[in-house]
């Protein structure tokens, strides 16, 4: 019997230039939030619900940055949402904790698109093995087929 796997998203991470860029934009958010006396959750604003929700349990958001699929969060709820114009959108509810993957070159595109279990990157492993390495050294060893 096959092992069921969830169904992820890939998502473009617009105005990040780094799995560092992401975690620090995170941590600011959570910092300002707790100082307004708030709890935090992170988000993902899209404006289509994704017609396979029902497989997405357990699935995570593969974010793309600088053209490369670099890391991922795991998906812990979609909300629909009306927009203060009366746009229907949706919040795609993110664990904060960002898990670096071996990277792999995608183009840019608009919106979110599904990532089958099958065809996602792995997580880095030994993260202590590339974590001191710059991204842009990452991006290059990747696309050489050596890391």
């Amino acid at each position: 019997m096959a092992e069921w796997m969830s169904l992820n998203l890939i998502k473009l991470c617009v105005g990040c230039d780094s799995i560092q860029d992401l975690e620090s934009w995170i941590a600011a958010n959570a910092d300002a939030a707790r100082s307004g006396g708030f709890a935090y959750e992170q988000v993902a604003t899209t404006r289509m619900m994704p017609k396979r929700r029902g497989e997405m349990d357990g699935g995570s958001l593969y974010w793309v940055i600088k053209g490369q699929i670099a890391c991922r969060q795991r998906i812990l709820d979609l909300r629909p949402f009306t927009d203060g114009d009366g746009v229907g959108r949706v919040h795609i509810v993110l664990d904060q904790t960002v898990v670096a993957v071996k990277p792999r070159r995608h183009r840019a595109f608009q919106g979110w698109r599904y990532l089958e279990a099958k065809d996602a990157p792995e997580d880095l492993a030994g993260a202590a093995d590339t974590g001191d390495m710059p991204e842009a050294m990452k991006r290059e060893l990747a696309d050489l087929g050596l890391l």
